[in-house]
């Protein structure tokens, strides 16, 4: 959880936070940020500030939605879906993905 500043609006303080972390590579293209079940649970919001910054990412072309899957990380390139997710860090290239 954040610690909210009182001059500035909860969801524009998530929306910086979940830009961050984009921005900083923790949430990488492709692969899913927070839904907005988890997000409001972690920062502490409602679910409908959860929403309203979720549609904010979309409408900044950092994420995109897959309907009844999840909210990805854009290609920064396109702002679309990526046409080749990269292996997570602790996955070696060309091993199978856990489950595979």
């Amino acid at each position: 959880m954040i610690h909210f500043r009182p001059d500035q609006p909860k969801s524009e303080q998530v929306l910086n936070e979940i830009r961050r972390r984009i921005q900083a590579g923790d949430y990488k293209p492709g692969y899913p940020i927070p839904g907005e079940p988890r997000m409001a649970e972690e920062f502490g919001i409602a679910r409908r500030t959860a929403r309203k910054v979720i549609n904010a990412l979309i409408a900044e072309g950092l994420v995109y939605t897959v309907r009844n899957i999840g909210t990805f990380v854009a290609d920064p390139k396109t702002g679309k879906a990526p046409e080749r997710i990269e292996p997570e860090d602790d996955q070696a290239e060309g091993e199978p993905a856990p489950g595979e």
